[in-house]
């Protein structure tokens, strides 16, 4: 989310492409990790890049095709490639993992990754928002709270048990977060996360399918 408001302040294209150098460098550390504990760290590197692509890209393709059909044509292709990637991933992976070996599948994501640096320069025009709204450290860092909690607590649920202080502990986090964001964004000018979009059950919906 925090991607998505920086792209808007600073410009689109550049957040993308810092993004992709964040992420094919966190790709290159990891191909070269000497331990375990190494590559969860150059992971989190590859996490920081990848999270201020999607919400970038959706805006670069918005303000690129300008026009209905072309615009929904688009989306549509970049859809489209994000479920086939989906279901040729794993299989690619495994592929890679088994001939070459594991630090293959990062050495991958390098030379795509300059690629599509290069290829944004030349062809993604720069674009920012008219009048961007202010950054909601608040708002960040509950919706942070939120979402580390609950991950933790799904993966880490089944080894340390669903009863377990931790466990539990990190859902009641996740659910303090959630009450924090309703009172603290339903009170701000410009919140990260407008509470009021909830009120719309076509939305609601959509994100519960999520």
């Amino acid at each position: 989310m925090l991607g998505g408001s920086t792209g808007d302040r600073f410009g689109r294209r550049r957040t993308f492409q810092v993004g992709l150098s964040v992420f094919g460098i966190g790709s290159l550390l990891c191909s070269l990790a000497p331990s375990t504990g190494w590559l969860i760290t150059f992971r989190a590197v590859q996490a920081v890049g990848g999270s201020m692509l999607n919400p970038v890209a959706m805006s670069i393709i918005t303000n690129v095709f300008t026009e209905r059909a072309e615009r929904a044509k688009a989306i549509g292709v970049w859809g489209s490639v994000i479920g086939l990637s989906l279901a040729l991933g794993p299989l690619l992976g495994g592929l890679l993992v088994d001939t070459v070996g594991w630090r293959s599948i990062f050495w991958l994501n390098v030379p795509v990754a300059v690629a599509v640096v290069v290829l944004t320069a030349r062809f993604v025009p720069e674009s920012r928002a008219p009048r961007p709204r202010r950054f909601d450290p608040a708002g960040q860092l509950l919706m942070i709270v939120l979402l580390a909690g609950v991950t933790f607590g799904i993966i880490e649920g089944p080894g340390q048990g669903w009863g377990s202080p931790l466990i539990v502990g990190s859902f009641l986090a996740a659910a303090g977060a959630v009450i924090g964001l309703l009172l603290v964004e339903s009170r701000r000018v410009e919140p990260l996360l407008d509470p009021r979009f909830f009120a719309s059950i076509p939305f609601s919906e959509a994100m519960a399918a999520q």
